[in-house]
């Protein structure tokens, strides 16, 4: 399936969204998608780190989105918004 992954961060005061990041790609699965954006996070050259990603289809529907972070681990993500 075609995806599209998007990196953003949030602004804590009133949870503002800016994409600072944003990539293209085909993955098996969703699964298979979650774990590409992940390593993306970590090897993509964006302008600021990025506090949370989303996987969306190509017609623009959320299919998965997790905060980065300490708690949050490729293993057990967090679901969020």
């Amino acid at each position: 399936m075609r995806i599209v992954i998007e990196f953003y961060r949030i602004r804590p005061q009133d949870g503002a969204h800016a994409v600072v990041g944003r990539e293209m790609a085909d993955a098996v699965d969703l699964d298979d998608a979650i774990r590409r954006a992940w390593a993306l996070a970590e090897t993509l050259d964006m302008p600021q780190r990025p506090d949370a990603f989303a996987v969306r289809g190509m017609d623009g529907v959320t299919l998965h989105s997790c905060a980065l972070g300490a708690a949050a681990t490729p293993e057990a993500p967090r679901d969020g918004s």
